[in-house]
């Protein structure tokens, strides 16, 4: 298996577990796994889809499942009031 297609384990903030690939988008990882980001897709700009993958902040839209350095990346979503 080539490393672009390589399986990621992620832990999402509900304690459930999915996986996904390297290199797939995460808005895309987060549907096929019942998780919902909110967006306000603006290409990226608005922040509204950021979401915490081991602790760097990442918008979701613009964004794609890295190879992990160890274990399941685990995400947090991110908090803005006004979204």
């Amino acid at each position: 298996m080539s490393s672009e297609h390589k399986r990621v384990e992620i832990l999402w903030p509900d304690g459930q577990r999915s996986v996904s690939h390297k290199g797939e988008d995460w808005l895309v990882a987060a549907r096929q796994a019942g998780v919902h980001v909110p967006t306000g897709c603006m290409g990226g700009s608005c922040g509204a889809c950021e979401i915490d993958v081991d602790g760097t902040t990442v918008r979701a839209c613009i964004s794609t499942v890295p190879a992990p350095a160890s274990g399941p990346l685990k995400v947090e979503l991110a908090t803005d009031p006004y979204w």
